[in-house]
């Protein structure tokens, strides 16, 4: 087999395909959370802590001078990404426990037991016709 076509068998496979289109989807969640954090959801508790921009928060460590540039800690980002995060995981979590509650519904519904075989309804017959000749 060759490389390409061994290529082309591993990239076809459903599981690769899924995984890149989740990918992507995922990228482009990140950027919706990402936007619905510093547009919506700081401006709020900036108000609500004075007036403060989140991504600004920092505490200086070293002062500006003349050759360098001043060394900051710059915690508001941090602050920023912990609350994307928590976001993401909270839709992540709520996504898979809906998806886990109509998996355990399909789950509950009992399946009708399947037919007996050709050959079990005639080792019925067989037996019970040899129960009535006793």
């Amino acid at each position: 087999m060759g490389m390409m076509s061994e290529f082309k068998s591993f990239a076809m496979r459903g599981n690769v395909v899924d995984m890149a289109v989740g990918i992507i989807i995922g990228g482009a969640f990140g950027k919706i959370v990402s936007s619905f954090v510093a547009d919506v959801i700081m401006p709020p508790i900036g108000v609500l802590i004075g007036g403060v921009d989140f991504s600004d928060l920092g505490v200086t460590i070293k002062g500006a001078t003349a050759d360098a540039a001043a060394v900051t800690l710059n915690y508001g980002a941090f602050l920023q990404t912990v609350f994307d995060f928590l976001i993401v995981a909270f839709a992540i979590f709520m996504a898979i426990k809906g998806m886990n509650r109509m998996r355990r519904k399909e789950e509950a519904a009992p399946a009708a037991p399947p037919k007996p075989s050709n050959e079990e309804v005639l080792l019925t017959e067989i037996r019970d016709l040899l129960k009535n000749r006793s």
